[in-house]
């Protein structure tokens, strides 16, 4: 955490509807106005489907909430839904699949409409081998057939600032790949 955006150490909290400690966020208050960031782990969905719907809604209703606040707005994390087929690579594109069913992508596409801005996807609109997670089997990484599960989504006005939005690929040892975005030094302070 830069210490030229929170002078002093923010308290880390979990919002009223995260009761298995899934996201953790961060207020902060910054030269350009009050800012929220979440840390988020999505339910995948395997075991228990109808809770992976609840905890997006509920994600829903806290981006909605943030936003009528006119704080400037940061959801990053697994959010274990692959936004479009463009998010998963052919051999991987199954329609009834969870992390790929309408009603799951219905609800991301509803938080990211409440004026945030799907960074990565912003920052390489095109790129169709654009994944952050691969099955840890047949070398899927390295042949790099996966999914983008991962996210940074950033209110307007921050995505507007941002310099780039890597995929770290390369990067540790889990089947997710670390997803890092940069914005212009002074994106804060206006």
């Amino acid at each position: 955490m830069r210490r030229d955006l929170a002078r002093e150490r923010p308290a880390f909290t979990h919002p009223a509807f995260d009761y298995e400690s899934r996201i953790v966020t961060v207020d902060l208050t910054t030269d350009a106005g009050p800012m929220t960031v979440a840390s988020i782990y999505v339910p995948n969905g395997g075991k228990d489907f109808p809770a992976k719907m609840r905890f997006l809604e509920a994600m829903d209703a806290f981006a909605t909430a943030c936003q009528a606040t006119h704080r400037t707005l940061v959801l990053c994390g697994d959010l274990n839904v692959a936004r479009s087929d463009m998010d998963v690579h052919p051999k991987e594109r199954k329609p009834r699949a969870i992390g790929q069913l309408p009603e799951e992508r219905a609800v991301l596409e509803r938080i990211i409409g409440r004026g945030l801005v799907d960074v990565g996807r912003a920052v390489d609109p095109d790129n169709e081998g654009l994944f952050t997670w691969w099955a840890p089997w047949r070398n899927m990484r390295q042949r790099n057939i996966g999914w983008r599960l991962d996210y940074i989504l950033a209110s307007g006005p921050l995505a507007a600032r941002v310099l780039a939005c890597p995929v770290q690929k390369d990067v540790g040892t889990s089947d997710h790949a670390p997803v890092v975005a940069m914005f212009e030094s002074d994106a804060m302070d206006r």
